[in-house]
């Protein structure tokens, strides 16, 4: 049975896995509106893939003997100013999950729930390729500025990102 201040963790996890989800289809949502088609594909993918890591929490903790929930969610925003504007604010959210996902495992180490903490390193691992992914995509919008066939080169490139993902199915795992 797992440890119940640890199973509070992960569900508020959960819950934050399941915006992350939600933020970056509505991003997506906008991107594809506004003529961004591979930036649409490229955050429909990071969608999906937050969906993902939140049913792999969800099993896990169910796993385990706890019970996973899922909880209200606010709103994601869905204005926003432009393509610069929507990879700034995953950047920042991409290290507030980072930040949250050390604050499950911190709270495992509290709890000696060793066997949550080695779960979590997969996370933990995500998380530095989730942000350096970022920064990089970041770096090469900030390089192009206002350039407007930049920003067509960039979109291409985040096309070619998201078809290059392989599928995965976390139904079963």
């Amino acid at each position: 049975m797992i440890n119940k201040n640890v199973e509070k963790a992960i569900n508020v996890q959960i819950k934050k896995e399941d915006y992350s989800s939600r933020l970056y289809l509505q991003m997506a949502s906008w991107c594809e509106v506004n003529g961004l088609g591979g930036a649409a594909n490229f955050l429909y993918a990071q969608a999906e893939e937050e969906r993902e890591h939140m049913l792999k929490f969800v099993h896990y903790l169910n796993d385990r003997g706890g019970f996973a929930k899922m909880m209200e969610l606010e709103q994601p925003p869905f204005e926003f100013k432009n393509v610069i504007d929507i990879f700034e604010q995953v950047m920042k959210h991409e290290e507030y999950i980072t930040a949250s996902i050390n604050e499950v495992y911190e709270v495992t180490l509290n709890e000696k729930d060793y066997t949550t903490g080695s779960f979590l390193q997969w996370f933990i691992n995500e998380q530095i390729e989730e942000e350096s992914t970022m920064r990089t995509i970041l770096d090469k919008i900030n390089l192009v500025g206002k350039d407007k066939a930049g920003y067509f080169h960039i979109d291409k490139e985040l096309e070619a990102m998201a078809a290059a993902r392989p599928e995965t199915n976390t139904a079963a795992e």
